[in-house]
C-alpha cells in the first residue's frame, strides 16, 4: 500500500454530464480502505449532478470554495465556503452551481458506500 500518491496519479472523473472536476482522494483501490472514501469535486458555473443515493454509508461534505445548492430529500439549501453538509444512508441528494463563480467541496463517505443508485437510469 503506498504512503503517498502523486496528484497526477489520482483517478479523475470525466463527466459526460457537465464540466465538473472530480479527483478520487481515498479509495479501496488506492489505499485498501473500506471504512472511508473521499473525493474532491469542483463545480464550474452551471454544473449540476444527477439525483442519487448511496447504500451503506453516511455522506459528509466540507465546502471549500464558493456557493452552491445542496438538494436533499426534496429540500434545496444554499451552502457556501466553510459549511458542512451531511446525508444519511439512502437519502436522495445532489448539488448544483447556479452561480457565476466556481463551487468546490471535499466529500467523505463513512464507511465507503456499497452502491450508488441513480434516481433515473438515464441520468448518471
Amino acid at each position: 500500500m503506498p504512503r503517498v500518491v502523486k496528484s497526477s496519479d489520482l483517478p479523475r472523473l470525466h463527466s459526460t454530464r457537465d464540466g465538473r472536476d472530480r479527483i478520487d482522494l481515498v479509495t479501496e483501490e488506492l489505499f485498501g480502505f473500506t471504512d472511508l472514501r473521499a473525493d474532491y469535486i469542483r463545480y464550474h458555473p452551471g454544473d449540476t449532478a444527477a439525483a442519487h443515493y448511496h447504500v451503506g454509508a453516511r455522506h459528509i461534505w466540507f465546502v471549500s470554495e464558493g456557493r452552491g445548492v445542496f438538494h436533499i430529500e426534496g429540500e434545496a439549501i444554499v451552502v457556501e465556503d466553510g459549511d458542512v453538509a451531511t446525508a444519511g444512508d439512502g437519502e436522495v441528494h445532489w448539488f448544483e452551481n447556479p452561480h457565476d463563480e466556481p463551487f468546490a467541496f471535499y466529500e467523505l463517505w463513512v464507511p465507503a458506500p456499497k452502491e450508488t443508485v441513480w434516481v433515473r437510469d438515464d441520468d448518471i
